[in-house]
């Protein structure tokens, strides 16, 4: 299923991105060290919040299918740029902390970690990006 999103450069190094099928829209920046104004998600900020979003959702997905109530577990990705050989995404690096007694089996844990490793933007990212995902249980 193909999705298309509009972009539209609106000067001073911003964009305003739209969903085609919601409508809905969000803006980006360029960050402060690359001559933006750092008032918005940069381009590259977009990845790490697909990334935790996305495991995000194949959490919950798994949980439902399981009848677990993951409300509540949160996601930190943290970004990191480098300069060499060109500026780009050098790693990604996530944590997800589910709450304490949300999961206790094994197996389940198990399970878990490894649908969210398999999420289609963690299998989407370069293997030269550092991409470790930890998860911490309550």
């Amino acid at each position: 299923m193909a999705v298309e999103i509009h972009g539209v450069y609106t000067g001073q190094l911003g964009c305003t991105a739209t969903h085609g099928p919601s409508g809905k829209t969000l803006t980006t920046d360029a960050p402060l060290d690359n001559g933006g104004k750092g008032e918005s998600f940069s381009p590259t900020d977009l990845v790490a919040t697909a990334l935790g979003s996305c495991v995000l959702t194949i959490l919950g997905l798994v949980a439902e299918r399981h009848e677990l109530d993951l409300t509540g577990t949160e996601v930190s990705v943290t970004k990191e740029m480098i300069q060499q050989p060109v500026r780009r995404i050098g790693g990604l690096r996530t944590v997800v902390t589910l709450p304490a007694g949300s999961v206790t089996d094994a197996a389940m844990r198990t399970r878990l970690e490894t649908a969210a490793r398999k999420c289609p933007v963690h299998q989407s990212i370069h293997p030269d990006i550092e991409a470790p995902i930890e998860f911490v249980y309550g």
